[in-house]
């Protein structure tokens, strides 16, 4: 997730900063380590997505480069991805259960997560192992924040940290 400085990952429009719309993912169009983080990317077994992320990126297409994604909702999808996008699937009985589908999907593979609310959600009921933040060096002031409402303090252990001067990337494990 790519983030301000002062912690938000939009702003109220789901903009992402900047005159472009784009300054949390400035990062993201340069070097080397952008690559290798995509690459990465490209490489999720399943991905566990948020409804409001997965409807604003129309569900990617219906897949994520070939993986397939589970939205944790107690609303029914969409036209699109009720009949169009077939490893696309609604799971209308919490995160723990969209995150045991997802990771039965995966496989041996890793689970990636889209999306601050879901991200809050499943750190709420235990099922994330780690957090990727982009620290991206810039003040947004306002929008949506990452972590605005959690239900207790949460321990995180760094685990890798790449410093670059468009972001410094950080790897957190999720302490249980």
């Amino acid at each position: 997730m790519s983030m301000s400085l002062d912690g938000y990952i939009a702003d109220e429009n789901d903009y992402l900063g900047g005159e472009d719309g784009e300054r949390l993912h400035d990062w993201a169009k340069t070097g080397d380590l952008a690559r290798e983080l995509e690459n990465e990317m490209g490489k999720a077994g399943a991905v566990l997505a948020g409804r409001r992320t997965a409807e604003l990126m129309d569900h990617w297409g219906g897949s994520h480069n070939g993986a397939p994604i589970f939205v944790p909702s107690h609303r029914p999808p969409g036209p699109a991805a009720r009949w169009g996008y077939p490893l696309v699937t609604y799971v209308n009985d919490g995160i723990a259960s969209a995150m045991e589908q997802a990771k039965a999907a995966a496989g041996d593979r890793e689970v990636q997560v889209r999306g601050g609310y879901t991200a809050q959600r499943a750190l709420e009921a235990g099922v994330l192992d780690e957090l990727r933040i982009h620290h991206i060096p810039v003040l947004l002031g306002r929008g949506r924040r990452m972590f605005d409402i959690l239900p207790r303090e949460i321990e995180l252990e760094i685990i890798g940290v790449v410093d670059t001067p468009h972001a410094t990337h950080i790897r957190y494990r999720v302490r249980k």
